[in-house]
């Protein structure tokens, strides 16, 4: 028991620690990286949102399951479309 009292009370001297400068530089252009990506993203959905309400992506706000074109039966990947053949 008393050498776990002794284990737990030594420690580094305190000249030894140190507030690592580099270390706080490091940390704080991480923060201003992520800030901005944080910003680019927002302005990118913004953009994306402002695309889509002018319907630029084909897709009509207007009516929720309508693609934009009338030719939406002729693709494959829809539900329903014709499938062409080798």
């Amino acid at each position: 028991m008393l050498t776990v009292l002794t284990a737990t009370q030594e420690g580094p001297a305190p000249e030894d620690v140190k507030a690592g400068w580099v270390a706080l530089i490091i940390f704080l252009l991480l923060v201003g990286a992520v800030a901005l990506l944080g910003f680019s993203l927002f302005k990118h959905l913004r953009i994306s949102r402002e695309s889509r309400d002018l319907g630029l992506y084909g897709d009509s706000t207007d009516s929720p399951g309508s693609t934009g074109s009338p030719d939406s039966t002729d693709d494959p990947a829809t539900p329903g479309g014709s499938t062409q053949s080798s």
